[in-house]
């Protein structure tokens, strides 16, 4: 008979209420306390689409943090406003007033001033990205310091150890410093009173970017340096602390009132390249932290997690900087660095991660699905303060002072809209474009072409220019040192050895077959050789004098038989000649871009060249600058040079010794323009300024001065 369970039984209720209580309890625990890795299997994150406004520097070599941090926010499922660069001041007001939420470069306590200058204010940093290895100091070259005996920076008081650093003549010595919004650069200042160099001193507060590679570039030729450094930064990659110079320490601790710390913060052991050790940097060491708000830190716990647990080396900072410096620094390249960089340390960052969504869970508030990532574009500019770079003879940098066709032709146009010019220089393309989109420049005035991939991005002038590119090479054309090196080949120098030998052999023989009855081979060594060397060489070259003939039989046979080898002798020689040559015309000549597959070619690093060739499947090589490739071409270390058409036609209408020549006609044609930000006013002031300077006909005369005729 089948059982029956009565419903009326309490006991069984009891059960039955108490197993579904247990169940819903066990799955309500397990989704409170999901495993991150299993949250993110279902792809549900902390941000729900929320947008977060990210800052960086005016220093670039801070950006690579910047993107790191913003690619990490992005996987937590929040939209990244920016990375968008600040100066220091603006930066802290904008954390202060909530229109910026946050950045990973404070610089403590070099940045305490902007705390205390808003003591009401809500910004606070959080974490420690990198602790205490942000380094600041003098540094001169080390052959100054050895010829001049040099233990301190104060001993650049003596006029004639300064006299060694002045650039411009004036009598004091330069020191490459900190640009005018800058912490740094107030530190500088009280420096030099405090260690009486004002009367021997001058702060240079331009571009230090600029001003550093000019530096480098000096240094290179034997030439001195002197200049403010810090780290982490790609100079210390370039000019080597303890090799090619040093830190040069103070001769006590000194910080201006407002900045002021304990006396010996700035006395530390083990610095890499300084003069003493311990040294006094006259600097303390920065902990280099993010920055953001309390109220926003509450409001995020994820992303509070995440800065708590940000950290990045000296190193790999050092490391990064260092890619930009030889060319990798445009936007593409800085975010394919944080990407390998979040790759290559994936068990950290996850760690990272799963800790920012446990903090968000643990605060009691939810998760939301991934949503896709957004991209917006920049603020707009109203006025005329243009970002260059130096690229002759569009842009020159002589003396402090920028010059060339496009800054004349700009000056033109500022003069037709009755506005002000100001300029401030930058050391890439990439740079001088993002100062444009972030609103810090309202026109970008280079050399720089129009191209689809910079469109996306900003907005250009109609072209003032139409250029394209050109292929430099050595000159092997022609001209008496072409006919030198030609006659000094490895080739035609071994055919003229080969000869040489059986001259000597042959004469050797004949002399010592005739020496002993022949008074035309006398049997003194020195003459009788010299004698039976002519003998030989007219003879192999079928000139035949006649005034030696061998008497004896001996001598008579092998008179016979160089004869008829001389005739193989003169043909091989012949032939040598012509072999070397037509090899030396062969191998140099690179008459258009076809010619240059299967040849060592050279570029400037994020140039149109470079993206140019790239795109028809031509291997390049590149370099920083544009001086850079024509010393490699010149040294033999590539075959070609190929960059913007009127820079090389420049660059070779200025050499002296025309070593140098153009090997084709210009192609890929495209027009140079200037950089405006997207939708910006001031991108139709600058086509009317254009039209009305090229009406007037100052276009045409500006052109000619630059260019000539042609």
């Amino acid at each position: 008979m089948k059982p029956t369970i009565r419903s009326t039984d309490p006991s069984w209720h009891r059960w039955c209420i108490g197993s579904v209580l247990i169940v819903m309890v066990t799955l309500a625990l397990a989704v409170l306390a999901k495993p991150a890795a299993a949250q993110e299997s279902d792809d549900l994150v902390p941000g729900a689409g929320e947008t977060i406004v990210i800052a960086r520097p005016t220093w670039d070599t801070g950006w690579f943090q910047a993107e790191v941090i913003s690619q990490l926010i992005v996987e937590l499922g929040f939209v990244v406003d920016g990375p968008t660069t600040y100066d220091n001041a603006s930066f802290y007001e904008g954390v202060n007033n909530g229109s910026i939420d946050l950045w990973v470069n404070g610089w403590f306590p070099l940045h305490n001033q902007f705390l205390e200058a808003n003591p009401n204010g809500v910004a606070q940093p959080i974490g420690f990205e990198l602790r205490g290895g942000a380094l600041q100091g003098y540094v001169i070259d080390r052959a100054s310091i050895d010829v001049l005996g040099i233990e301190t920076i104060a001993d650049l008081a003596d006029p004639e150890i300064a006299a060694r650093f002045d650039t411009d003549n004036d009598g004091r010595a330069d020191l490459i410093g900190c640009n005018r919004d800058w912490a740094c650069h107030a530190i500088v200042e009280h420096h030099i009173d405090a260690f009486g160099l004002r009367g021997t001193v001058d702060q240079v507060s331009s571009d230090y970017g600029p001003l550093m590679e000019a530096a480098a570039r000096r240094f290179a030729t034997g030439e001195p340096v002197l200049y403010y450094n810090f780290t982490p930064d790609w100079t210390n990659g370039v000019l080597r602390p303890g090799i090619d110079v040093a830190w040069v320490p103070v001769p006590f601790s000194s910080m201006p009132e407002a900045l002021d710390s304990r006396p010996d913060d700035s006395v530390l052991d083990g610095i890499v390249g300084c003069l003493s050790d311990p040294c006094n940097l006259g600097f303390p060491p920065n902990d280099i932290r993010a920055v953001s708000s309390s109220t926003f830190l509450e409001d995020h716990p994820a992303i509070e997690s995440l800065l708590e647990n940000f950290a990045i080396s000296v190193d790999e900072i050092a490391s990064q900087n260092a890619q930009m410096y030889r060319g990798e620094d445009s936007e593409a390249d800085i975010e394919g660095h944080a990407r390998a960089w979040i790759t290559e340390n994936a068990a950290q960052t996850d760690m990272w991660i799963a800790a920012a969504i446990t903090a968000h869970v643990e605060s009691g508030r939810s998760l939301a699905p991934r949503p896709e990532r957004s991209n917006t574009d920049q603020v707009v500019v109203d006025r005329i303060r243009a970002a260059t770079r130096p690229t002759p003879p569009f842009v020159t940098f002589d003396e402090g002072k920028y010059d060339g066709f496009t800054i004349e032709l700009l000056s033109l146009v500022a003069d037709e809209l009755d506005a002000d010019l100001e300029l401030y220089g930058v050391t890439s393309n990439a740079k001088l474009i993002d100062e444009v989109a972030r609103g810090a420049a309202d026109v970008g005035a280079g050399a720089v072409a129009l191209t689809s991939e910079r469109e996306q991005r900003i907005d250009f002038s109609q072209a003032y220019f139409d250029s394209g590119l050109a292929i430099l090479v050595n000159d092997d054309g022609g001209g008496v040192l072409s006919t030198i090196r030609r006659f000094l080949s490895r080739e035609l120098l071994a055919v003229i050895a080969t000869l040489l030998v059986a001259l000597v052999i042959a004469a050797h023989i004949i002399w010592w077959a005739e020496r002993r009855n022949n008074p035309e081979f006398p049997k003194a060594y020195r003459q009788g050789i010299w004698e039976a060397l002519w003998w030989a060489a007219v003879t192999a070259t079928t000139v035949g004098y006649g005034d030696k003939t061998p008497k004896g039989a001996a001598g008579r046979m092998f008179g016979l038989l160089w004869m008829f080898v001389g005739l193989f002798v003169l043909a091989y020689f012949t032939a040598g000649i012509a072999s070397a040559v037509a090899i030396d015309e062969v191998e140099g000549r690179i008459g258009g871009v076809s010619d240059l597959r299967g040849q060592s070619v050279g570029v400037v690093a994020d140039s149109f060249a470079d993206e140019s060739l790239a795109l028809q499947g031509i291997a390049t090589i590149e370099y920083v600058g544009a001086s850079d490739a024509y010393e490699a071409l010149r040294d033999g270390s590539i075959d070609a040079v190929v960059h913007d058409a009127p820079v090389l036609q420049h660059y070779v209408a200025g050499l002296t010794d025309r070593d140098m020549r153009l090997a084709s006609d210009v192609f890929a044609p495209r027009g140079l323009a200037f950089v405006v930000g997207p939708d910006s006013d001031i991108g139709e002031a600058i086509d009317r300024g254009l039209i009305a300077v090229i009406e007037s006909g100052d276009y045409e005369r500006l052109r000619e001065k630059w260019f000539g005729g042609d």
